[in-house]
Formats: structure tokens, sequence, C-alpha cells
């Protein structure tokens, strides 16, 4: 049986722009790999309610799962969860559940939701809440959609209670193995040993340090004994060659 596949949605200008950095996507990988769900793609939108509504739609239909990143907060570039909303045709409004949940988070409860809080409440119909341990702003899933706040400690705290409830798959394992060969040295013997092991993930990762060209074999699969065997023969073809 094949894994699940999963595909990440970052939302946000500010991504773009390269006035913040991305770290959810490092994040959400290393935990799909730890319980088998292939992360197969990763897209970038700007706050452009078409270009949101057009990948949640064009992702969704292709993969398991869609996980979404940043524009749940309560500003008004917020846009995510009315967006998502668009792309399943349902209506959005501000929640009873949510609402009380959010208000956990106020000194004085209900009476602090002003209407900028309570964006964070609106869940589009039919939706279900995620937890969220640290502001307690929830996100939400809808079919296998799954909407989250793109501060990297709340996404993570989301991600963490969200994986459990999803079906896993089988774990990859990984081993690598330091070249110090360029590139055009490895590829042909490395080429041959990746057509012999053809359902495993033989990749070459080049770095140059030194003054001198090197690589990383990486080799990924589920079978943990056919991952040994093949990094067997990438040792024993690399070991001791000079370029």
């Amino acid at each position: 049986m094949k894994n699940p596949t999963a595909a990440m949605l970052v939302i946000g200008d500010e991504i773009l722009s390269g006035r913040t950095r991305d770290a959810n996507m490092h994040h959400l990988a290393g935990e799909l790999t730890k319980i088998g769900i292939n992360l197969t793609e990763v897209r970038v939108v700007a706050d452009e309610p078409d270009d949101i509504v057009r990948a949640v739609n064009d992702l969704r239909a292709r993969v398991t799962y869609v996980f979404t990143s940043g524009g749940i907060g309560p500003t008004h570039d917020d846009i995510t969860a009315d967006c998502i909303a668009a792309a399943f045709g349902v209506g959005i409004d501000v929640r009873a559940d949510a609402r009380a949940v959010l208000a956990m988070n106020y000194e004085n409860g209900e009476a602090d939701l002003n209407p900028a809080r309570l964006r964070m409440a609106r869940i589009p119909d039919g939706a279900t809440l995620i937890d969220n341990p640290v502001s307690r702003a929830p996100g939400f899933s809808i079919e296998n959609v799954h909407v989250m706040a793109g501060v990297p400690s709340v996404f993570t705290a989301m991600v963490a209670w969200l994986l459990p409830q999803l079906e896993h798959g089988a774990a990859v394992v990984s081993d690598s193995y330091r070249a110090d060969l360029p590139e055009s040295v490895i590829a042909g013997p490395l080429g041959e040993i990746a057509d012999a092991f053809a359902d495993l993930s033989v990749g070459s990762y080049p770095f140059f340090e030194d003054g001198k060209h090197g690589a990383n074999l990486v080799v990924r699969g589920t079978d943990a004994s056919l991952v040994a065997q093949a990094m067997d023969r990438i040792k024993s073809v690399f070991s001791g060659r000079i370029a």
C-alpha cells in the first residue's frame, strides 16, 4: 500500500517579500517523514484571494492532505479562512465553539472579544477545529484541507495535535555517505545504483569545501533492509575512490 501524500500551501506576502523566513515547511516535512506521509509539493502564494482559492482547489484534488500555513489572524489581510470557504463553496461566520475557545485566552473572557479578535473565530461551515494550546485561536480542517497559523510556535503545536489523527504510512528511513568526489565522477556509477534499487530514492547533494568538490549521497525508502543494501553498494563503489 502506498503512503498517503501531502502538499503544503504557505500563504503570505511577507514570505514572498523576504521579510519573513518560513520555518514551517521544514518542520512539517520532518514530522510527515516520521509517520510515512509523503510531502510531494510546497507552494507559496501571496495574499490574493483568487490565487489562494485556485491553489487550494488544485492541491486538494491531487493529494491525500493539504496543510496551509498563515493568514488566520485578526488583521484585514488575514484572508485564508474566507478563501478556504470560497474554495469549498460554503458559508463562513463566527462560530460558537471557536468563540468560546478563543475567549479562554483573555482575562475578561468574551467581554474582551473585540471585532478584530472575533475574526479568529470565523470558521467555514462544516469544518472541525484544530486545537491551539499556545494562543487558543483555533485552526480548522475541512475535508482533506488543514488550515493552521503561520507563527512557528503555534504551527508546531497545531501539527502536534493534528498528525496523530491522520492516516499514517510506512515511515521513511534514510542513510547517507560523504563522497569527496565531484558529481561528474559520481554521476555514472550512482545512476547505475539508482537503477538497481528502483524502489528507493537515491540522491546526490553537492558541496564545495576547502577548495574541493564533493557530495553527500543519500538513500531513502520505507524498507530499511533495502536502504542498507543500497548504502553498502554505494560504499563499495565510492570508498577510497580518487577523482
